[in-house]
C-alpha cells in the first residue's frame, strides 16, 4: 500500500524515515505481513536518495521491525513487536449524559443454542440468493460519478410508499419518503430537525430504549410515561411535551396494541398542545389474529404524526435501511439534516432493495417469515399457559417477534440459572433498560429455530424448579 511519509525538513532524513515506520508498525497501520515499497520507489516519492531508504530499512531490520524476502521485498515481520494503541489517558471528557448510555450490549454478539433473545429475525429464512442476484445487478451498473440524494433512492422511495400504502394503509407518496440508516437514524433527523435541547419529550415506560438514551444524548428532557392493556396513557402525558414517541401496533417490550380510543385521545391531545407523535410502526408486519391496527398516520388529518419504519426485522438487522413518511412542511429540513449526518444510504443496496419490493419478493417473504413466526408463537404460548401458569402471567399478544411474561419477583436469578444451560432470555427490566420496570421476562421467537423451543422452555422450567423461593 501507498505509505505517507512526512519529512520536515532536510536533516537527519534518515532518521525521520526510520521513526515515522516505527511508529505506523508499533500504532498497527502498518501490518504484520504487510509489503513496503521498494527503496527506490520510496526514494522517488519522497525526493532523497537511495541510500537514505536503504538506510532506515535496514535499521527497522536489525531492530527486528522488518524482514528482507529475496526475490519479494521487504515485509513488516511476523515476530516484531506488539502494536500499540492511542494514549489510554487524555484531558478530554465526554458530556455527563453519556455516562448514563449504555455501550453497544455485549450479549447481541453471543450465539446460544437455546436463544430466545428480543428483536433478532431469523436469517436463515432470508432469500439470499434473490439478494445476491439483485445485488450483483446494480453493482454492475457504471456508477454515476455524483453523490445520491439525501432523500434516497428514487425507485425505493416509490417502492417503499406504495408498499406501506398497500400493507398498513399508510397515506404517502414517494416525495413524503426518506430512506434512513434504521429507526434510530429516523428519530435523531426529527429530533434535530423539531425539538430544542431542554425540549421536553415523552416515551412510553417501559419502552424502547435506545430511542430513549438517543433522545437524552441529545439534550431533551425524556419522560417515560406509563402504559396499560390499550397502551400508552394519554392522561399521564407531561403537559409541555413537545413530541410523544409510541408503538401503537405492538408496544415495545409488553406486546399490547394501543386501542382505537388511545389513538383517537393521542391525536386529540397533540393537537390541542401544539405536539409531534412519533409512531414506530414495530413489527407491524407480523400479526397473526385479530383485527388490522390503524396506523396513527392514517388517523391523523392534522398533519401531527411522523410514521417511522425499518426493513432489519423483516429482512436482516445488518441492512440497516429504515424510512420516515414526514408532513410536507418538515421535508426540506429533514433531507438538510439527513445530509450533513451522513449524507445518504449506500445507494447500490437501497436500488436492490427497491426491486426486491418490485419484483414482490418482500411481500413473498413477509408471508412465508409470518407463518413460521406464528408456529413459534403458538408454541410457546401454548407452552407457557400450560406450564409456566404458576409462575407467569402472560401478557396477551397477536403479534411480534416475542412475548413478555410478568413474574411475582425478580425473575434474573432463574434466567442466570438457565444460561448456564444454554438458554438465552432477558428480563423486561434488561429488555427496556429500566430497573423500575415490573418484574418479568421476554421471550424472542425470532432467532431460534422451532425444534429447539420445546427443549429451551423445558430447560427454563427446570431453572424456574431450582429457585429456593
Amino acid at each position: 500500500m501507498e505509505f505517507h511519509v512526512s519529512l520536515t525538513d532536510r536533516r537527519d532524513l534518515a532518521g525521520q524515515i526510520y521513526r515515522q515506520l516505527r511508529e505506523a508498525i508499533l500504532d498497527g497501520r502498518l501490518r504484520v505481513g504487510e509489503a513496503l515499497p521498494p527503496t527506490r520507489e520510496l526514494a522517488r516519492r519522497l525526493d532523497v536518495a537511495r541510500n537514505t531508504v536503504s538506510v532506515a530499512y535496514e535499521r527497522l531490520t536489525a531492530e527486528g521491525f522488518l524482514e528482507s524476502r529475496v526475490g519479494a521485498g521487504t515485509f513488516v515481520h511476523e515476530g516484531g513487536p506488539a502494536s500499540r494503541s492511542a494514549p489510554a489517558e487524555s484531558p478530554l471528557r465526554p458530556r455527563p449524559v453519556w455516562r448514563s448510555i449504555s455501550p453497544w450490549p455485549d450479549w447481541l454478539d453471543q450465539r446460544p443454542r437455546f436463544d430466545f433473545r428480543v428483536g433478532l429475525p431469523d436469517h436463515r429464512l432470508f432469500p439470499y440468493e434473490a439478494w445476491r442476484r439483485l445485488t450483483a445487478r446494480e453493482l454492475r451498473r457504471p456508477a454515476e460519478p455524483v453523490y445520491g440524494d439525501p432523500a434516497g433512492h428514487p425507485d425505493l422511495r416509490a417502492a417503499v410508499a406504495r408498499y406501506i400504502g398497500v400493507s398498513r394503509a399508510v397515506r404517502a407518496s414517494a416525495g413524503d419518503i426518506i430512506v434512513t440508516s434504521g429507526i434510530q437514524q429516523a428519530l435523531d433527523l426529527i429530533a434535530r430537525v423539531l425539538l430544542d435541547p431542554g425540549d421536553h419529550v415523552a416515551v412510553e415506560a417501559p419502552g424502547y430504549a435506545p430511542a430513549r438514551m438517543l433522545f437524552q444524548s441529545l439534550g431533551l428532557r425524556v419522560t417515560g410515561v406509563p402504559v396499560d392493556a390499550e397502551g400508552l396513557r394519554v392522561d399521564a402525558l407531561p403537559h409541555d411535551a413537545r413530541a410523544v414517541y409510541v408503538t401503537p401496533s405492538h408496544q415495545f417490550p409488553l406486546g399490547m396494541p394501543m386501542s382505537l380510543a388511545r389513538r383517537t385521545a393521542l391525536l386529540a391531545w397533540a393537537d390541542r398542545h401544539d405536539a409531534a407523535v412519533i409512531e414506530d410502526d414495530y413489527d407491524s408486519e407480523f400479526r397473526f389474529g385479530g383485527r388490522p391496527i390503524e396506523p396513527l398516520q392514517n388517523l391523523d388529518h392534522r398533519g401531527r404524526v411522523l410514521y417511522v419504519g425499518s426493513f432489519s426485522k423483516v429482512l436482516v438487522p445488518r441492512l440497516r435501511v429504515g424510512f420516515l413518511v414526514a408532513p410536507a412542511s418538515l421535508h426540506a429540513a429533514l433531507c438538510a439534516a439527513k445530509y450533513v449526518t451522513d449524507w445518504h444510504a449506500p445507494v447500490p443496496t437501497q436500488a436492490a432493495l427497491a426491486r426486491f419490493i418490485d419484483e414482490g419478493l418482500l411481500a413473498r417473504h413477509v408471508r412465508r417469515t409470518r407463518q413460521e413466526y406464528e408456529r413459534r408463537h403458538e408454541l410457546i404460548t401454548t407452552t407457557l399457559r400450560r406450564d409456566f401458569a404458576d409462575r407467569l402471567e402472560l401478557v396477551p399478544s397477536a403479534a411480534g417477534l416475542h412475548v413478555s411474561a410478568f413474574t411475582a419477583g425478580d425473575p434474573a436469578p432463574v434466567l442466570e440459572r438457565a444460561r448456564s444451560a444454554g438458554v438465552e432470555a432477558r428480563t423486561l427490566a434488561e429488555v427496556a433498560k429500566d430497573p423500575s420496570t415490573a418484574p418479568g421476562i421476554a421471550l424472542g421467537y425470532g432467532a431460534i429455530p422451532t425444534d429447539l423451543i420445546g427443549e429451551g422452555l423445558r430447560r427454563l422450567r427446570v431453572a424456574w424448579d431450582a429457585d429456593p423461593d
